[in-house]
């Protein structure tokens, strides 16, 4: 059977929809031509940011003394020491944050979406939450300070600021909860309660093993956020060069607050050592994310 030549040049020809016009591949390249510029204007300040933390801070957090020693008994002047210290007071401080904000958080999360979104109480709850996802760090700092100093009688303590910092992450946990169990699909729940799973049964073996994966991901990343701050150490706690171990009672040594302290100095030993606890808390912040990632993938639901 035999086709037509017309025929045939029909069929090669691409309708008219198909074809591309000048106009739509310039517009295509140039959005392409724009958006990569846009994403190296972005990277280029981080990369020098990363590299001038490896410049100056590499040298000090590669010495054999700097993970397990402190600063205690050094001058101003004198070069060497360690961040031990500093770092055994930014830990302590970020697992009692951990350990209070998370439940707090989640159940939060949880009432706001699953039993009381209609209720007043909930409007109130999530218009306390949005309030307290701006507020700055010295704001509670100075608010852990008028209640738990001033008004309690407690000490200046490490304690004191995981309670501030506990301020600064709850709201970060409740949104990061709302969120993923919101994208868990209502099907699941309907599929539960037809089985005759009571609702708080569902929550715990359905709703929350789905949104697991995202919700320890989103603590995990706001420890690593409320770990960087400084505002809170400096109203609520006295800088130790030493090593205390206790959170409820003397000066306590952390990472931005070694970093504040030793840039006060002045000095050429103290810009060293600062520069060092600098890339030292990037560190711990990187590894964060990275368990954080690790803990996403462990925990995410399998669907083969």
């Amino acid at each position: 059977m035999r086709t037509d030549t017309a025929d045939v040049e029909q069929l090669a020809t691409p309708p008219a929809f198909q074809r591309i016009s000048f106009a739509r591949k310039f517009k295509n390249n140039l959005a392409t031509t724009l958006f990569g510029a846009a994403f190296v204007i972005a990277v280029i300040p981080l990369l020098w940011v990363l590299w001038t933390l490896l410049e100056r801070g590499l040298k000090p957090v590669l010495s054999a003394d700097w993970w397990t020693h402190s600063f205690n008994g050094l001058l101003p002047n004198d070069f060497g020491g360690g961040i031990y210290h500093a770092l055994v007071g930014t830990l302590l401080e970020g697992l009692v944050c951990l350990v209070i904000s998370v439940p707090l958080g989640i159940m939060v999360g949880v009432y706001l979406v699953e039993y009381g979104r209609q209720s007043k109480f909930a409007k109130v709850a999530t218009f306390m939450v949005d309030i307290l996802s701006g507020l700055p760090s010295i704001v509670a700092g100075l608010f852990i300070y008028a209640l738990w100093i001033t008004t309690l009688g407690f000490t200046r303590s490490g304690f004191a600021v995981a309670l501030a910092l506990l301020l600064l992450m709850i709201p970060v946990v409740v949104r990061v909860t709302e969120t993923m169990l919101l994208i868990v699909p209502d099907e699941l729940r309907e599929a539960a309660y037809a089985l005759g799973l009571p609702k708080w049964k569902t929550i715990m073996k359905i709703v929350l093993p789905t949104a697991l994966s995202g919700i320890l991901t989103g603590v995990m990343l706001g420890l690593a956020r409320v770990l960087g701050e400084t505002a809170p150490l400096l109203i609520l706690v006295g800088y130790s060069a030493s090593i205390n171990f206790n959170l409820f009672q003397g000066e306590l040594a952390s990472l931005p607050l070694a970093i504040y302290m030793e840039r006060s100095t002045g000095t050429p030993a103290g810009d060293y050592r600062m520069w060092g606890a600098a890339l030292t808390l990037v560190v711990v912040i990187m590894l964060i994310n990275l368990v954080a990632s690790l803990l996403s993938k462990l925990f995410a639901i399998k669907t083969k």
